[in-house]
């Protein structure tokens, strides 16, 4: 990567996006916004950051987007915003330089955006933080970040160790815990994590204010996340139908992602998997699909989330048309997930995720309905966040 270009091209995205006038209007001919319904011929007002109305109107618009669907800017539950390809086309998570780590990172921050997605939460490693900072001040584009800065597994130490790592977290500046409660999918998605760590994590992160989110493949360490109260369960392979009516129960939101699977395969050659690896995450689709299909008909709160790695920054889209077009999810169903249900899951629920008054300037419209035509989301041509405008005619 040429990084001398990457940071003219950063620098000049930053100034490029529009800083928020005291009013900006938009026409509208359609918008999703985010709770089911279709609003038509509405003119959005923008001031400062926030939407001021929507309402219909006869006011000259800054933008017309009359033509295209808006919708709330999307959300991403579940991304690695530092995960990227070398010059080789190689995956790489870590290892480099610092000051390498954050340009890719900025890097791929900047795609995500271009791509739709206003809000992505990162779970996780130390350099989210540093870019999640400087794109808050509003000198690097990008989504809003939430990260873990670290992840917590079944090595990191005894319930009282861990209850400290979490404080520790916290003190770094960490939105969230990010913890390991069974191994991946390749291994078996067996519990790794004692019932007992699990719930030091959990209720520590749970005390302190921050929520906590947890990779779980198979059933049992899924099941003992779920009863700690940890906030959602990120893949959820093969959980089973008492966890799910137990997650419904408590409100567990469920991630289940499908984006990273096929991004695996269809990037095989930039990974060190084997063969019999690639074999595994083949067969992980099907039961994922099975996952995501039940968990709708237990009326689990299913969240928007790709676990977008390397080769997948910028095609955070992609899960929408996978939902829909492999595990028949509605297509507006796919829309509230990674929309106001992924924002109330990430305590933003009155902040982000819906079009309407009060509601941060978060807006993506695109060149078809995806309701109609789910690859539509494939299409953004117009991406505020913040009420700044960045992608734009």
């Amino acid at each position: 990567m040429d990084f001398r270009l990457l940071l003219v091209s950063l620098a000049a995205a930053a100034a490029l996006a529009q800083t928020p006038a005291h009013r900006i209007v938009i026409q509208a001919g359609a918008i999703l916004d985010g709770k089911g319904g279709t609003l038509k011929n509405q003119q959005i007002v923008v001031e400062g950051s926030r939407i001021q109305s929507v309402a219909p109107g006869n006011q000259k618009p800054d933008y017309d987007l009359r033509g295209l669907t808006v919708m709330p800017g999307w959300i991403d539950t579940h991304v690695h915003i530092n995960w990227h390809m070398n010059a080789e086309h190689k995956s790489v998570s870590g290892g480099d330089k610092p000051e390498d780590a954050a340009l890719y990172t900025a890097g791929d921050a900047w795609l995500t955006l271009e791509g739709g997605f206003t809000t992505v939460q990162s779970v996780g490693a130390a350099i989210d933080g540093v870019v999640r900072d400087r794109i808050a001040q509003g000198v690097l584009p990008g989504p809003r970040i939430l990260t873990s800065l670290r992840q917590i597994n079944d090595r990191s130490g005894d319930p009282q160790a861990l209850r400290a790592l979490v404080r520790r977290t916290q003190s770094e500046g960490a939105n969230l815990i990010k913890l390991f409660a069974t191994t991946g999918l390749g291994a078996g998605g067996n519990q790794s994590m004692t019932d007992e760590q699990i719930q030091a994590v959990c209720s520590e992160a749970k005390a302190l204010g921050l929520r906590s989110v947890v990779h779980a493949i198979g059933d049992a360490g899924a099941k003992a996340a779920v009863l700690a109260g940890c906030t959602s369960i990120e893949h959820g392979t093969f959980l089973e139908n008492a966890t799910l009516d137990l997650m419904a129960q408590r409100g567990t939101y469920f991630d289940p992602n499908l984006l990273v699977l096929h991004n695996y395969l269809d990037n095989r050659a930039s990974y060190t998997f084997t063969e019999q690896a690639l074999a595994t995450l083949e067969k992980g689709i099907a039961p994922t699909i099975d996952a995501l299909q039940r968990a709708r008909a237990h009326k689990v709160k299913v969240v928007f989330g790709t676990d977008a790695v390397a080769g997948s920054h910028g095609r955070n889209a992609e899960e929408f048309v996978y939902r829909v077009n492999e595990a028949h999810d509605k297509p507006m169903d796919a829309l509230i997930s990674a929309t106001s249900l992924s924002a109330e899951s990430l305590g933003m629920g009155q902040e982000i995720g819906t079009v309407a008054a009060g509601f941060q300037a978060d807006l993506v419209a695109t060149e078809g309905n995806p309701i109609d035509d789910i690859t539509a989301v494939r299409r953004v041509v117009f991406v505020m966040k913040g009420g700044k405008v960045y992608k734009g005619r």
